[in-house]
């Protein structure tokens, strides 16, 4: 039976029912990407065509979850401090950000605080392209995204055994075969995006899941846990989800760092809050 409820979600989410379709520039980058005689200066030039996709670029990379110290005021810049992989991702998933902070806020606010928490640990465990590792924090949610917009019975039902004290991953199971860390995998991966994002994604609940990026998943995993301790946005977690030690030994730390954490952290939560409501204003006057 499970089997078949994953089969058939697989299948749905081929299709990409209910949410929005990538922009077309995205073919056109990723062939200009591939190329290696292509500069970063000619790519945003093509970025740079579309105003759409250039203001929520933009937006998302001067925002307070990457933390760069001035503003960034060009694509080329964005690209140069950001790194190709993410930028793609931004354009890829730009459509995704809107549906959260449209439909959920506070989905959105517990992603963005996660996205800025993972930053903060990768730098202190000195991962290499922090950038890429608050990205997978941004969208380790993205199944939830998808069960809410494509999956909206099923999406009802899963809420209906949570309150009834089953916890969130099981209920995801029990519903559709699969939890949402599998669901944004599956959909990071038809998109051809980084397996190092695509791994974090589907690990960051269940570290074992993850065979190439341990540490980029026991980042997403304690960033999580935080952030749902911090009481920073919402989620299906009526409380703390628990906290895998194994986390804690990939990454060579104890609990005794979160504090230190939790200060650095305190002051991007409050820039990401002006951020939020912003976004929250627009929305208001979109309806």
């Amino acid at each position: 039976m499970d089997l078949e409820k994953r089969k058939e979600v697989r299948k749905k989410l081929r299709k990409l029912e209910g949410l929005p379709t990538l922009p077309p520039i995205v073919q056109k980058l990723n062939q200009m990407i591939e190329n290696e005689n292509v500069s970063l200066s000619q790519i945003a030039e093509v970025i740079e065509k579309d105003q759409v996709i250039t203001s929520k670029l933009l937006r998302i990379a001067n925002s307070a979850f990457y933390g760069f110290p001035r503003k960034i005021s060009t694509v080329q810049n964005a690209i140069f401090l950001l790194g190709i992989n993410v930028i793609k991702i931004l354009i890829m998933t730009s459509s995704i950000f809107e549906i959260i902070h449209r439909e959920d806020i506070g989905l959105w606010e517990h992603s963005i605080g996660v996205a800025a928490c993972s930053k903060i640990l990768a730098e202190k465990v000195f991962l290499k392209e922090p950038q890429e590792v608050a990205t997978a924090g941004l969208l380790h949610d993205l199944g939830r995204v998808i069960q809410k917009v494509s999956f909206k019975e099923e999406y009802n039902k899963i809420k209906n055994l949570i309150e009834k004290g089953i916890s969130p991953l099981k209920a995801e199971e029990e519903i559709l075969g699969l939890d949402h860390a599998e669901i944004g995998a599956f959909l990071l991966k038809q998109w051809n995006l980084p397996e190092r994002l695509v791994e974090t994604v589907l690990a960051h609940h269940e570290l074992e899941k993850a065979k190439e990026f341990k540490k980029e998943a026991a980042v997403v995993h304690i960033a999580d846990v935080l952030i749902h301790a911090r009481g920073y946005g919402e989620t299906f977690y009526q409380s703390i989800p628990p906290l895998n030690s194994k986390a804690l030994n990939i990454l060579k730390i104890s609990t005794q760092n979160f504090k230190d954490l939790f200060l650095d952290l305190e002051a991007k939560l409050y820039e990401l809050k002006f951020f939020t409501e912003e976004l929250r204003k627009e929305t208001l006057n979109v309806l």
